[in-house]
């Protein structure tokens, strides 16, 4: 009897370990690679005019569903990271990004992607740029200074910070089963940490003034603080690269993964390697845009090398539109990142948080669908849950809606997002529903635009207390309708206030 038991139970081991194994044959794998201020206009299948190549983008875009009119929670970094983690707009925790040896980002409470998706069986990972803060063990007050920007900084220097034991409250703490990456490209500490450890504990100081290595369009915009000896900021991109690809290689059909590969690119410093200089039209920028499209393309070569890619669901978008030298860039080189959109990062204008985003998935999206909706990357986390059957607990991702309609072509009536907020800091804020964009100033603006900027594209200040625009007409924000559609500015305020008042109560 024990041994016909024995055996029952094995039967029904072996029969459970075989439903198992059935269910992560058929979840999908997912990719999500996260761009750094890259801007709507330097794709190339979404600017006929881009002085940029980018083939491996377009293969992508041509490969699976292209949005026109997809959106990042903000118009800076930490926060529009936050938001796609969570599916939770930035600004009900906060505004600004995490500084330099800033505490996370995240709540305890906080239900995340990757956590999401774990008790459904899937490894995860995070490789490259974290920008979303660790719990630091500080000894003293920062002892360093600098004169940078204008102004004396105060600054830790390495005998400032208590670096024994593991670092908490990073990728490992918020769903994720491995990292690899040196945090942000241009703050401290400069070194890399894998999990919960420094490969090689930041000992020197970086030298703001003297980097050591040339620059050679915009600025280093690095923060001071401590370092690696001999630190290389042009092996950055590389190694992450190496790094991706050699965990992609280690995957196996059997279970499902997670990875989530936060370029530090385009961003400034704008550091294209060697072998891709002069490959744009558009100077060192469009030299690093092309190296960052050939890194999406090193992610695409080993899905398939490895027989991954028919079940890997690839989503590429950037976390805001690009930095202030795209002003610069479109006078001299004609190439604007930007697109057609008013604004850049930080504005509230739509060039500040209208992003590239484009999802690949074999044989569940039609190649080569181009979307109008308007969707925002706080749709990702409702959106995978359906699609691996996850379920997102109470109060989660409140902010989050489920595209899987739109992925896969079916029709519906009514768009599936009410409205949509814009925002990068507290005070001004923007609402789009339908075709209506509602701001609450005279101005989307924050990055100042230059008046021969301003002179070349013929944009005009307004000088009323709100606008309103209809971006089926006027996707470049020139025609200012607030005075005309009083009824459509008093129903956009309403519902922004009521959004802006729900806190964590506001449900899916």
């Amino acid at each position: 009897m024990k041994i016909l038991k024995r055996r029952l139970v094995t039967l029904t081991t072996l029969l459970a370990l075989a439903a198992t194994f059935q269910t992560y044959a058929q979840q999908p794998n997912i990719v999500i690679i996260y761009a750094d201020d890259m801007g709507y206009g330097d794709l190339q299948c979404q600017n006929k005019d881009s002085k940029i190549p980018t083939p491996n983008l377009n293969q992508l875009a041509s490969e699976g569903i292209r949005f026109t009119d997809a959106h990042s929670s903000s118009g800076i970094c930490s926060p529009s990271r936050y938001a796609l983690l969570t599916g939770t707009y930035h600004w009900r925790r906060q505004h600004d990004i995490v500084n330099s040896f800033g505490p996370p980002f995240f709540n305890e409470s906080d239900v995340t992607l990757p956590e999401l998706l774990k008790t459904n069986g899937y490894k995860t990972a995070a490789i490259g740029k974290w920008h979303l803060g660790w719990n630091w063990k500080f000894k003293n007050e920062p002892s360093g200074e600098v004169f940078q920007w204008n102004k004396k900084r105060k600054f830790y220097r390495p005998e400032d910070i208590d670096w024994s034991g593991p670092l908490t409250g990073g990728p490992l703490d918020q769903g994720f089963d491995y990292y690899f990456g040196d945090g942000t490209i241009n703050f401290p500490p400069y070194a890399w940490i894998e999990n919960d450890q420094f490969i090689e504990l930041p000992k020197a100081v970086m030298d703001v003034h003297n980097v050591g290595f040339n620059v050679n369009e915009g600025e280093w915009e690095f923060r001071p603080g401590p370092k690696v000896k001999g630190w290389n900021p042009y092996e950055v991109l590389p190694t992450l690269t190496k790094k991706t690809v050699a965990y992609i290689n280690q995957q196996e059909a059997d279970k499902p993964f997670f990875l989530y590969m936060a370029l530090p690119s385009p961003h400034a410093p704008i550091i294209p390697n060697e072998e891709f200089v002069g490959k744009s039209e558009a100077g060192p920028y469009g030299d690093y845009m092309f190296q960052t499209d050939w890194v999406a393309g090193q992610v695409m070569k080993a899905l398939k090398d490895k027989g991954l890619d028919k079940n890997t669901i690839v989503i590429f978008t950037a976390d805001n539109g690009p930095e202030k030298y795209a002003f610069e860039r479109a006078e001299k080189y004609e190439h604007f990142s930007m697109g057609d959109f008013r604004g850049l990062k930080r504005d509230v204008w739509e060039g500040g948080h209208h992003v590239p985003f484009i999802v690949k998935w074999p044989e569940q999206i039609k190649a080569g669908t181009v979307s109008k909706e308007v969707i925002s990357q706080v749709d990702i986390m409702a959106t995978l849950a359906e699609i691996t059957n996850s379920t997102i607990p109470e109060n989660a991702a409140p902010d989050s809606y489920n595209l899987l309609d739109l992925l896969k072509g079916k029709k519906y009536s009514t768009p599936l997002r009410e409205a949509t907020v814009h925002n990068t800091y507290n005070g001004i804020w923007g609402l789009r529903k339908g075709k209506w964009l509602y701001i609450n100033k005279p101005s989307g603006e924050h990055s100042k635009m230059p008046d021969s900027f301003k002179k070349l594209r013929g944009y005009k200040d307004f000088d009323t207390p709100a606008l309103l625009f209809n971006m089926e007409k006027d996707l470049e924000q020139r025609n200012n309708i607030v005075e005309v559609h009083p009824d459509v500015v008093q129903e956009m305020s309403t519902i922004l206030e009521t959004y802006r008042e729900q806190g964590y109560s506001v449900k899916r």
